[in-house]
């Protein structure tokens, strides 16, 4: 049986969400007991999983693990990637069920909606 197949069994009271192990549930439990075993020995951060300290290490080493395919640039998460590579893809995923216009970025999205209401545009420090 392949991982995409196998029953989700182990289900968390608190929020609902399930795991296919007992382990990957004990791990999720910590977010509610508000346990973060483990500890930044740069900046004393402290994190849920080992696997989120090592991605916080590499805003201390300066690591960038994961490079463009078209541009060479590269990045310290698959995500900055992954956004990144919407420049070379055209992608824009978020779109204003206002007037239509399509962002890249949802943070490009929240900025738009303000030409729709009456909250104040953000506007540049350097230019304005």
């Amino acid at each position: 049986m392949t991982g995409h197949n196998m029953e989700k069994r182990y289900k968390c009271d608190v929020c609902g969400k399930a795991w296919q192990c007992p382990r990957e549930l004990e791990i999720h439990l910590r977010v509610h007991r508000g346990e973060h075993p483990f500890d930044c020995s740069e900046c004393g951060k402290n994190f849920t999983t080992y696997d989120s300290l090592l991605l916080h290490n590499r805003v201390h080493s300066g690591e960038r693990s994961f490079t463009c395919s078209d541009c060479g640039k590269s990045f310290k998460t698959a995500k900055s990637l992954k956004i990144h590579r919407q420049v070379h893809t055209g992608e824009k995923p978020y779109g204003c069920s206002t007037c239509g216009k399509t962002f890249a970025q949802f943070s490009g999205l929240q900025n738009h909606r303000r030409v729709h209401s009456s909250e104040p545009l953000l506007t540049c420090s350097a230019c304005c």
